[in-house]
């Protein structure tokens, strides 16, 4: 996946935002919270960084391409970011960003999801 496929993808999903920030990460919020971050190691590969289920966290951390998240993980937050497609292609990659969307958003407020658009879940 490339940066222009990952932000295309991020701003495809409902109310999304795109700000560049923590050293040229390029970070994607719903309703100011964060749901995606991408990011290069060593100016090179993208790295894509989501937050994730629990079942889903225990099994992709021990996948090839895959690791728990720097600091996020480390503080007990399940997010998982994948360093390479070995484990989990592009297709894989988007269900697990969607899902990061929803999982985000479902932690805002009803108010903040009906002003945001949002299903009322």
């Amino acid at each position: 996946m490339t940066l222009d496929d990952y932000n295309s993808f991020c701003a495809s999903l409902p109310s999304t935002t795109h700000v560049v920030q923590w050293g040229g990460a390029h970070v994607w919020k719903v309703g100011a919270k964060v749901f995606a971050i991408g990011g290069w190691d060593q100016g090179q590969q993208l790295f894509v960084t989501f937050k994730c289920s629990d079942i889903a966290y225990d099994v992709l951390k021990e996948q090839p391409g895959l690791r728990p998240a720097p600091y996020l993980a480390s503080r007990g937050m399940k997010w998982i970011q994948r360093q390479t497609s070995q484990s989990m292609d592009d297709g894989a990659l988007k269900d697990y960003l969607r899902d990061s969307h929803r999982l985000v958003a479902l932690k805002l407020t009803k108010q903040a999801r009906r002003e945001l658009g949002l299903a009322a879940s």
